[in-house]
């Protein structure tokens, strides 16, 4: 089994600043997500000019953890430049209206680019009959990947997010899964060697977006102890 990719996540003002933050951790990583809500104004078409490896764009809204707070459908107008620039990846919250994903799955009929939805936790994580139901409805939902994140408050919580890998391989879904916070952590390198589709870095120590993130160096440093066999 091929391992997941792993991806830099990158909150900058500017897209000059995230094409530096890029190039700062080339070679340690596959793809960089663009936190759009970090901008004062999205900078799709700079990024896509500047950055020189596949891009997954998020314009993520204060009510999933994010910082942007103005109407959706200005929120969804750097995603679908995004698609019609044809970038890598864009993520979508699973929680959002339904007609903003629909807007979404039409104008990528004519692109390459792939549609993440997610959905997070950031207090706890849900039985898992929740979790197969959440991957159930990312499929339906016309999904390319799915991502789900949640918080691990024990071992078991972390056990029960990767458990979800399985179900996904079985009805052949691409999915992100790991946990957030200090037990999550061991499952955010697990994941990729376990069929998850890709995990989450920061660009440096004091650069995470999301609790108990490593940094693309220390993910790299763990990743080399398992070069050998994957």
């Amino acid at each position: 089994m091929a391992r997941g990719k792993i991806c830099v996540s990158v909150s900058a003002p500017n897209a000059e600043m995230v094409a530096r933050i890029v190039q700062a951790n080339n070679g340690l990583v596959d793809l960089a997500e663009v936190r759009l809500d970090a901008m004062a104004r999205p900078e799709v078409d700079g990024c896509m000019r500047l950055v020189h490896l596949p891009l997954l764009f998020t314009n993520r809204p204060s009510w999933e953890g994010g910082a942007f707070s103005g109407p959706e459908e200005e929120r969804l107008q750097s995603l679908l430049r995004a698609v019609e620039l044809q970038a890598a990846y864009v993520d979508l919250e699973l929680r959002a209206d339904k007609a903003l994903r629909q807007q979404l799955l039409v104008m990528k009929r004519s692109s390459p680019t792939r549609l993440i939805l997610s959905w997070h936790d950031f207090s706890s994580t849900p039985t898992a009959e929740e979790l197969r139901n959440l991957l159930r409805r990312m499929r339906t939902a016309g999904a390319d990947i799915g991502k789900i994140v949640t918080t691990a408050r024990t071992t078991g919580d972390v056990l029960r997010v990767l458990a979800l890998l399985e179900e996904a391989d079985r009805i052949g879904f691409p999915l992100s899964a790991f946990c957030m916070g200090k037990k999550g952590r061991i499952s955010r390198v697990a994941t990729i060697y376990l069929g998850g589709a890709m995990t989450y870095v920061a660009a440096s120590e004091d650069q995470a977006t999301a609790p108990g993130q490593l940094s693309a160096a220390r993910m790299n440093q763990l990743c080399s102890l398992f070069a050998d066999e994957y």
